[in-house]
């Protein structure tokens, strides 16, 4: 299992990466302007690393409703899955950008959220969230 962890926004795209081992770990956010551009290194990305699994933070509401940025990852998730035919599986994202965030010192914070550093971060706490799901820890003995 290769994973590939996506914090999908409009103007930055966070990615991790994780596998077998069961750790995620950042890697450099998406930062092109064009949207276009930012699919096409997302794609390559996705072939280079050849990722097995797609993880992408699904943002629910609060209540667990599906509001509008939900549906925006919706459809996301669905146009990566038709490009890459990959499995897709969407993780409640709740407060992972701010947990992410809140592991920066606020006098720092603006400046790397517009390099993506809090992108990736968040991204690697959604696929670490899936990974911990999926690979048990082994038996204390």
């Amino acid at each position: 299992m290769r994973c590939l962890g996506i914090d999908f926004g409009a103007k930055r795209v966070g990615l991790s990466y994780g596998d077998d081992l069961g750790v995620a770990t950042p890697l450099p956010a998406i930062v092109e302007a064009d949207e276009r551009q930012r699919w096409s290194v997302l794609i390559e990305t996705i072939r280079r690393r050849q990722v097995t699994d797609l993880v992408i933070g699904w943002p629910l509401n609060m209540d667990d409703s599906v509001g509008p940025k939900a549906r925006e990852v919706e459809a996301f998730a669905a146009k990566l899955k038709g490009e890459v035919n990959l499995p897709v599986h969407l993780v409640d994202e709740r407060l992972t950008s701010h947990e992410a965030e809140a592991s920066i010192p606020k006098a720092r914070r603006r400046g790397l959220r517009e390099s993506g550093i809090v992108d990736s971060r968040a991204a690697t706490l959604i696929l670490q969230d899936f990974l911990d799901q999926r690979i048990p820890l082994p038996p204390v003995e």
